[in-house]
């Protein structure tokens, strides 16, 4: 088959490779779309993997071709998405069934073979069946609305509050999708370039409660739309000390601050941002990946039910359809941003 292979840092090769057989209670899948993860960047270009060689990617969705000794047969031919994270089973939390806490987990596209390829071997267990109503390319698409909506199930915004994104990225921009189909009305999201204001207003934000932070003080901006009170959530999506910075003194007293941005450095605060910790009272919130029991009260379980009654459609954050053969160019895009950027999608597998 072929697949794209890391075989160290900035070395990763279009090749033929052989085509994996399932293990004991595993399918192989044929890939039939794969998304490219903003952590995939510095993986493939600057800190490398867990091991190599290793095929990269996590955000895949396919029909499973054969499966192995152990698996109910009936999965064959069955259209899925994948979760990508494979716990021990043993720890602490494993027996929580916090699976996504696990400390000795496993990980498709890191440290395991990944979707990069024509075919892959997974757990059945990771499995998550498809309606028929929802597209392959929409599936390689359901671990990062299921980080997105953990994140928006931690901080647990009620109707009526005022909710603040920072970061227009992939994730939160799928997250600003998930907070106006529950009915949040009160939503300002900042970001920082005219084609993340044109993708916010494409998934229904509108002009108004868009603020350009380089053509704006954000915190001005956040403060004479709410009155001087500040924002009840404020949800970090950059990861810089900046903007986890901007939260602490724009969020309301009593309010949540959430860190979801993976940090781009070390994190610190300036003293009189911390005060704004004590003397508001601010809830500190942390997010992580998301629940998969599964469960039909689990994160991606939630995400389907939205998939299947079309209240959401992260297609439309699509910019890049490639060939398997063409990944490289999408690769190349992210991480020399070349170009304007959303989702970069494999979709011909």
């Amino acid at each position: 088959m072929k697949a794209w292979v890391l075989h160290g840092i900035n070395d990763i090769r279009y090749e033929e490779v052989q085509r994996p057989d399932p293990a004991d209670d595993e399918v192989l899948l044929k890939v039939r779309a794969a998304g490219v993860c903003g952590s995939d960047i510095p993986r493939i270009y600057d800190t490398g993997a867990h091991r190599h060689p290793l095929i990269p990617g996590h955000e895949f969705s396919g029909e499973v071709a054969e499966v192995g000794t152990g698996v109910d047969g009936s999965w064959k031919g069955k259209r899925v998405g994948v979760f990508p994270l494979i716990p021990c089973g043993e720890c602490t939390e494993c027996r929580k069934q916090r699976y996504e806490m696990c400390r000795r987990y496993d990980y498709l596209g890191s440290r395991r073979n990944g979707g990069f390829a024509e075919y892959v071997c997974v757990p059945a267990w990771n499995l998550v069946p498809l309606p028929d109503s929802v597209s392959f390319e929409a599936a390689a698409m359901l671990e990062p609305m299921a980080v997105a909506v953990h994140a928006m199930r931690i901080g647990n915004p009620l109707k009526g509050e005022k909710v603040a994104v920072c970061g227009q990225g992939t994730i939160g921009l799928l997250l600003s999708m998930f907070l106006l189909d529950r009915g949040i009305s009160d939503l300002f999201v900042i970001g920082n370039k005219e084609f993340q204001r044109q993708q916010a207003m494409k998934i229904g934000i509108s002009p108004e409660n868009y603020c350009d932070s380089k053509k704006t003080d954000p915190e001005k901006w956040l403060m004479d739309r709410t009155e001087g009170l500040g924002a009840d959530l404020y949800i970090e999506c950059v990861g810089r000390n900046e903007t986890a910075e901007l939260g602490l003194n724009v969020t309301a007293a009593g309010g949540r601050v959430l860190m979801m941005g993976n940090p781009h450095s070390d994190m610190s605060f300036a003293r009189d941002s911390y005060w704004e910790i004590l003397r508001k009272q601010l809830k500190i919130l942390g997010t992580w990946n998301s629940t998969y029991l599964p469960d039909e009260d689990d994160d991606w379980h939630y995400v389907l039910k939205r998939l299947e009654k079309g209240s959401v459609s992260p297609e439309t954050l699509i910019t890049h359809r490639l060939r398997l053969s063409e990944l490289e160019q999408g690769l190349k895009v992210m991480h020399e941003r070349t170009e304007d950027y959303c989702k970069v999608m494999v979709t011909d597998l």
